[in-house]
């Protein structure tokens, strides 16, 4: 987990985090392409039925939108990002000549006035002690990618993860899991690894169209709901057991394999919480609609301080949900529509 969610890949410059899962993924699994769009797609075949396993590679970043005379970089966001929620943050700037360090902050401010609110992302600035001359002369230019560089760290016994990209390189973590335990499964497996999940769900929409599957599932994060008191059930605890997502903004999942899921949750007394969502979507909705639709569920992990770079986890919750997956994927029924 250290590994995977230290890389910084964000979506559209996601080859740092392909290079890397490609030459792990291969250790399992011999059958390991990268379609035109950047997606890989990695096939361990079985007589059963025909599974699609997804998670997206790329995560939330910047992109340089313009230089101010005195070097001061003004940015724009790639994903959804908070612009509290980035201040001070230490940044790499990607150059075809290498990276530069720099640090998301405030222009100077003077008068209190400044201070009544808060803009978007784009009323910030990204300080690296150059000036715009000595930037272009190292390869700063508009649409250079700047991306976040954090150290995962554990808390606590080291049951909890904190860092960035925990959307989705969890998800990641746990395809390479089951890739490595499901060898000898009846089902007939697609792990796709996708780009460009947070800006549009697009590697989804671009990597279903050589599969066709029987069904799939979407294995992703969800924000967590217990970092304060509700008057309603809390439903997405961290280390509580994974979220299986009946319902997000844009989908609902299909029942037969929730139904599996919790089958098997009872079964194997693993924890599992059922959630459902008015915001947000996965790549479960792209491939859920194509092709004549397909039947999609999501499993996931409850992050808190999603979109942040101090994303906080539980490795139970991610151990849980590799568990439940190879228990459903051992020998994969056909799917039923109710």
């Amino acid at each position: 987990m250290k590994q995977i969610t230290e890389i910084r890949s964000v979506s559209g410059n996601e080859h740092k985090i392909r290079n890397y899962i490609v030459k792990q993924v291969k250790k399992q699994i011999k059958d390991v392409k990268v379609d035109k769009y950047g997606n890989i797609v990695a096939h361990k075949k079985g007589p059963g039925a025909k599974v699609m396993l997804l998670a997206h590679m790329d995560e939330i970043g910047l992109m340089v939108k313009s230089i101010g005379e005195s070097g001061n970089i003004y940015v724009s966001e790639i994903g959804g990002i908070e612009a509290t929620a980035i201040i001070g943050e230490t940044v790499k700037i990607q150059t075809k000549k290498g990276t530069i360090n720099g640090i998301v902050t405030f222009p100077e401010i003077h008068d209190g006035e400044d201070l009544e609110e808060v803009g978007g992302v784009e009323s910030l600035i990204v300080v690296t002690g150059l000036t715009k001359k000595e930037l272009k002369k190292k390869g700063v230019e508009v649409g250079s990618f700047v991306e976040f560089e954090k150290e995962t760290i554990t808390l606590g016994k080291k049951e909890i993860i904190c860092g960035k990209a925990l959307d989705d390189r969890i998800g990641c973590f746990i395809l390479l899991e089951l890739a490595k335990k499901l060898k000898k499964s009846k089902a007939n497996i697609y792990f796709v690894f996708t780009v460009q999940e947070e800006i549009g769900l697009y590697g989804s929409k671009t990597s279903i169209h050589a599969i066709d599957p029987d069904w799939a599932i979407a294995i992703d994060v969800t924000n967590a709901d217990d970092s304060k008191e509700h008057t309603h059930e809390i439903t997405k605890a961290v280390g509580k057991g994974p979220c299986i997502t009946v319902k997000d903004a844009d989908m609902i999942s299909n029942v037969c394999i929730d139904d599996w899921i919790k089958t098997i949750s009872k079964k194997k007394k693993i924890p599992i919480q059922l959630e459902v969502n008015n915001g947000g979507t996965t790549d479960a909705l792209s491939i859920s609609v194509a092709k004549g639709g397909i039947p999609t569920a999501v499993v996931g992990v409850a992050v808190k301080n999603l979109h942040t770079c101090i994303g906080i986890a539980s490795m139970s919750d991610i151990k849980n949900a590799i568990k439940i997956l190879t228990e459903l994927l051992k020998n994969p029924p056909k799917v039923c529509l109710d």
